[in-house]
């Protein structure tokens, strides 16, 4: 029995290497009330880039997607009306900035609408409350709710609660919510059974697009959330958002390399350890697909994982060049720039 219906924006990630998230995500909402309609006719959100070569293209972008939210509400009786829910982090603060900024600078909302009316859309700021999907959970169906559904709780699990950078900044979010050092994360999994260990580094940075552009940097910032998490003794990294779970499963094996380490911590999504405690099988969840091996941490609480597609020792092949070169502005806007210095 459906409850509360939220629209619901995937973003790109989740149609491909978090296909794992968003299958994890639809598989708990039935037991707990929620369904997620998908916006119609959804666009990337411009992810981290292009926001700093063109701002007002890239939040004209991202706005079409509000508009779109706002135009096809799915309506529900608990939620607002216009409640988004964006399990990515990266989608979630970049529709929740385009938001904001509409709000408060009337130029850019103005020029924004401009280029939507080109399509037949507009945006009036405010009319879409976005939120991630970690709030949703947390906030409107509740421990109580999700202990309910409990039938394989994750009992001598130990658990390391990553929220990455994205979604702890403050300024974006209306729930109570430390940007310092957030526990709603952390609350969640002990919900569910699991003993949630002290993890200093629950807001650093992963890294982001740092491994394509100095890899030796984007390296150093996996090892010390890996390491961080190895010397509480966690048996999984619990993410919340697909870049932190691409880089710290993806590239654990070059970063061990890297530094001559040995560190196998597997990195799942919140979802997959709710729909694990609520009994459903791994494979079902999208457990399986992660190239650390999870299979023995999660044979700790009885759970059969089918083996990974390719092991992370494997050696993987090399770049020619091992940097790529940085974003650049198009020819005749840098010249525009050059001419405009006093």
């Amino acid at each position: 029995m459906t409850d509360t219906r939220y629209s619901y924006f995937p973003g790109c990630s989740l149609e491909r290497n978090a296909e794992a998230y968003h299958k994890s995500s639809m598989a708990i909402a039935g037991p707990l009330g929620l369904e997620f309609v998908e916006i119609e006719d959804w666009n990337c959100c411009g992810a981290t880039e292009y926001i700093s070569l063109h701002m007002l293209a890239s939040y004209a972008i991202i706005a079409r997607n509000l508009a779109q939210a706002a135009r096809h509400s799915p309506g529900n009786s608990q939620a607002s009306a216009h409640d988004l829910v964006a399990p990515c982090s990266a989608c979630y603060l970049n529709l929740s900035k385009c938001d904001k900024y509409m709000r408060t600078d009337a130029d850019l909302a103005e020029k924004v609408n401009l280029a939507l009316a080109a399509g037949g859309l507009s945006y009036k700021p405010g009319s879409v409350h976005v939120r991630h999907l970690l709030d949703v959970l947390v906030n409107d169906v509740g421990c109580s709710k999700m202990k309910a559904q409990v039938t394989r709780p994750l009992k001598g699990l130990r658990v390391a609660p990553y929220y990455g950078c994205l979604i702890s900044r403050p300024g974006l979010r209306t729930d109570e919510h430390d940007p310092e050092y957030p526990t709603s994360l952390d609350d969640l999994l002990a919900c569910l059974g699991a003993e949630v260990v002290d993890f200093p580094l629950k807001t650093h940075c992963c890294g982001g697009h740092m491994t394509q552009i100095s890899e030796g940097t984007g390296f150093e910032l996996i090892r010390r959330l890996v390491k961080g998490a190895a010397d509480y003794h966690a048996d999984v990294i619990v993410t919340v958002c697909p870049m932190c779970q691409l880089n710290l499963d993806a590239f654990q094996g070059a970063m061990n390399r890297y530094f001559k380490t040995a560190y196998h911590v597997p990195v799942l999504y919140f979802t997959q350890m709710m729909g694990l405690a609520f009994g459903r099988d791994a494979a079902s969840l999208g457990i399986g697909a992660e190239l650390v091996d999870a299979r023995p941490a999660l044979a700790k609480i009885g759970v059969e994982v089918p083996p990974p597609p390719e092991a992370e020792g494997a050696p993987k092949r090399k770049r020619d060049d091992k940097s790529l070169p940085m974003p650049k502005m198009p020819k005749h806007e840098a010249a525009a720039t050059r001419e405009a210095k006093p």
